[in-house]
This record gives structure tokens, sequence and C-alpha cells, in this order.
């Protein structure tokens, strides 16, 4: 039996997968959207999925549990929007320091985008932290880039983790992997020669990078694509058409640039083959878009519970 946890905002569910490969057992999962929600319960059947609004939910039944994760809701924050922050009705972070006051738990990890590192936010962040150390939590802030492990993606991503004083003290950020990630090419070879496409080697050895961030995008997007203008071009630079998702790999005698598939998409974002998602292909692009690649939750989630296992370990008086 591994330490428990409880993931809010949980999506496609890949913070959560992430951290449940680093030893933890979810014994709840929050999340707003049904086409996310039927992601989870089709992935992982067992999982206490609880659709609706995080406003209207309550901890007090997971007092004592070990964790509490989630990615809250980036809009706030990113470079992409007016970054409210606070003003903004979509942010949940209140919501999340309130869970933590009902249960108590003894680490806390949530992620966002880049942007809550801009220092218009500065004293945001400082309040979070201010507000844990009230409920008795040491707190950190830390950019971590989905690149350095093992993810074939840049992807940067704030990542906060909060510890009872007990085990903060234990607390070591994942180190970046030294083998590089896979480039794009290398990364969805197979996939893109699944139907015996003539240029799929060729195109491997032009995909010669690592992917821009993938970009999920909100109800208000028209339809699945990979980005903004500048975003396309990057994809373009490696061999990639990101004015839409494909419904398939290329054909035999296909010319020009490819387009990514759904699947295709979700490894790019670090989830496994096996992990499907719910919905029609833009629901299931933007729960892909928008997730926390798994590795670097399993990554965080390891050290966490390394954390966690070295507290409660008792320690030796000296002579």
């Amino acid at each position: 039996m591994g330490l428990s946890s409880l993931e809010i905002c949980a999506g496609a569910g890949g913070q959560a997968l992430g951290l449940e490969q680093a030893g933890f057992d979810h014994v709840s999962l929050v999340e707003l959207e049904a086409a996310a929600c039927q992601t989870l319960r089709i992935n992982r059947t067992h999982w206490n999925v609880t659709e609706g609004d995080l406003r209207h939910y309550s901890a007090e039944k997971w007092k004592g549990i070990e964790l509490l994760a989630g990615g809250v809701p980036c809009p706030p924050f990113s470079k992409a929007g007016k970054q409210l922050g606070n003003e903004d009705e979509r942010d949940l972070f209140p919501e999340a320091i309130r869970l933590v006051s009902e249960c108590k738990p003894q680490a806390v990890m949530l992620e966002n985008v880049r942007g809550l590192l801009d220092s218009v936010f500065d004293e945001y962040r400082a309040k979070i932290i201010t507000d844990l150390k009230k409920l008795g939590y040491v707190a950190e802030w830390r950019l971590l880039n989905a690149s350095d492990f093992g993810v074939p993606q840049l992807r940067p991503r704030v990542v906060f983790v909060a510890l009872k004083k007990s085990a903060a003290e234990y607390f070591n950020w994942p180190l970046a992997l030294i083998t590089p990630p896979p480039t794009v090419g290398e990364a969805l070879f197979d996939l893109m020669a699944t139907n015996g496409w003539h240029g799929a080697k060729q195109w491997r050895e032009s995909a010669c990078d690592i992917a821009p961030t993938l970009v999920g995008g909100s109800k208000k997007h028209g339809g699945p694509d990979l980005g903004p203008t500048r975003a396309k071009k990057a994809w373009a630079s490696i061999g990639v058409d990101g004015m839409g998702i494909a419904d398939a790999a290329p054909e035999k005698d296909f010319i020009g640039m490819p387009r990514l598939t759904v699947r295709m998409t979700a490894r790019i974002q670090g989830f496994p083959d096996h992990w499907q998602f719910s919905g029609k292909k833009t629901a299931a692009y933007r729960q892909i878009g928008n997730a926390f690649p798994p590795p670097v939750a399993c990554a965080v989630g390891t050290q966490i519970q390394a954390a966690l296992n070295a507290a409660a370990k008792p320690k030796l008086k000296r002579a």
C-alpha cells in the first residue's frame, strides 16, 4: 500500500499517473470537465473520481493523507491571457489552500505555467508561501523543464512543493536526467510509419529536435491545432504541420508535412500509449495539451515520497 494522495483539477490524469508511478495511491480525484473525468474512469476503474466544481468540494474526510496534489487552472497566470492572477475568477489557489487546511496533508504539490514566476506575481507567490507557513509548511517554487526528464518537449512548468517542517529538511528537487530526451522524429517514427509512409525515415531525420510546448487551448478555441502562429512556425521547422490534428498517420504515398494524431501528441506529453482519452478529437487533444507530463510528476513525486519516508524513520539519539 503506497502513500495516499488527493488529486485536484486532475484533468486527463497526467500528474495523477506520474504520482501513481512514484508510489502514491489516490483516495480521490476532483475534476470539472466531463470528458476528462471519463478519461480517468476509463484508464483507472478503481479511482474515486468526483466530477464537479472544486469550490464545492470538501477534503475534511481525507484528514491525515500524505499528499494533496493538482494543477490549478493556468489562464490567470498565462502570458497568452491577461494575467489577472487573483482577480481572475478561475484562480483556484485559494481553494487549494482551503483544502490543505481541511485535510492537513504531509505534503502539497501544485503545478502551473511559467508565467506565474513573472515579477507581477511576486506578492501573490509570497502570500501563498506565507499562508502555508501559518499552516505549518515549508514551501518553495521551482521551474522545471519536461525535457530534463525524458519528455521530447521543452514544456517549462512551475512546480510548487510544500512539506510539513518535519519532512521539509529531507526534500530535494529531482535532478535532470543525464541522457537527453528523444527528438520528435525518434519519439514518433513508429507512429508516423504505421501506414507504411514511404517518407517516414526521411521525416525522422528532419524532425531532429524536441517539440515546442503543446498548447491545449480552451473551450473558446475553435478546433485542435498546435497553438499560435509562433508555435506553428516552430513545428514547421521540424517538419510538422501544426494547423490541425490528423485522424490517422500518413498513407504510403503522402507528400508534404504530416500532422500529428491525438496519440502522437499524447506521446509528446509523456503519456504511455495505453492511456486512452475520452471524447472526440478536439476534446481529447485539449486534455492532452493541458496535461502535466507524467514523467515530471513521477520525478517530483518520488522525491516527495523519499522525504516523507525519511521523516517517518525514528531518529537515533546521540550517546
